[in-house]
């Protein structure tokens, strides 16, 4: 059910490849990474730049008191970082990430920028997007989510009568999809589960966004993919394209808010 206009997830470790991130962009207008918690450890030990790739974060990071949930806390950081560097053509310590109000990160200074991290089991991923709003989720492939426990709190009628028709196994397989979809679509639009999962669907077969009764929810604006990730994990992503101009170059002299900039300038 993959629609045009997402790519392929990349697989990428602290030394890239970073090159095909840009490339994504440029394709696309959205770019999507994973990678292990793993494969980022040795660089979130010994980076000696590390207070200044955290930024903001560092106070946060040393607060963790558990090495383990430090380490990764750190990883998912230096991701965003680096996968928004490579995007933006800069050193990753020039950049500044914040939080919204629910946790949400975002580029300071970068509005056209839009970012979204997941994580679970060993795997950790960071969509952004140039177009609009994106949002990533990931599940274990092999996670198994009962149709008939989850139909109440999870389905539109529509979906609950295509997924009722299918095989247990195929059944057990789809609701994990739909379950990542509507949590990516939900995490897009920064609302996470304080949008009712029966309140938008998604057509089976067509992956397109539905209304509760069954009809079209959306102009063609919404774009989604569902892959396999690491062979283990099911990685979802929603995309929305605003329709607006937007710059085909990435790189921070053209993506900097200019207001964002001319401060900057006043500061040095």
């Amino acid at each position: 059910m993959d629609q045009p206009g997402i790519g392929a997830p990349l697989h990428v470790r602290p030394d890239g490849p970073w090159r095909k991130v840009p490339e994504h962009l440029t394709a696309y207008g959205n770019a999507v990474v994973h990678t292990t918690w793993g494969e980022w450890l040795s660089t979130a030990v010994t980076q000696p730049r590390l207070r200044q790739l955290l930024g903001r974060d560092w106070t946060r990071c040393r607060r963790i008191p558990d090495p383990t949930v430090r380490y990764r806390f750190i990883a998912s950081r230096l991701l965003m970082k680096y996968t928004a560097a490579a995007a933006l053509r800069v050193e990753p310590e020039s950049l500044d990430v914040s939080y919204r109000l629910g946790g949400r990160p975002y580029l300071r200074g970068f509005d056209q920028i839009d970012l979204s991290l997941t994580h679970t089991g060993d795997l950790m991923a960071v969509g952004l997007s140039r177009d609009g709003r994106i949002g990533v989720d990931a599940e274990p492939a092999d996670r198994r989510m009962r149709f008939d426990v989850l139909q109440a709190q999870m389905c539109t009628p529509t979906e609950a009568a295509e997924l009722a028709r299918l095989p247990q196994d195929e059944q057990a397989a789809e609701t994990l999809r739909l379950w990542t979809l509507k949590e990516a679509y939900t995490k897009a639009l920064g609302q996470g589960m304080r949008l009712g999962f029966t309140e938008f669907g998604f057509g089976l077969r067509t992956g397109r966004l539905l209304a509760p009764d069954g009809t079209r929810g959306s102009r063609g604006e919404w774009s989604f993919a569902t892959h396999r990730a690491l062979g283990r994990y099911l990685l979802s992503v929603a995309c929305h394209d605003t329709g607006l101009d937007t710059a085909h170059d990435t790189s921070a002299r053209t993506m900097l808010d200019p207001g964002f900039a001319a401060a900057m300038a006043e500061i040095s």
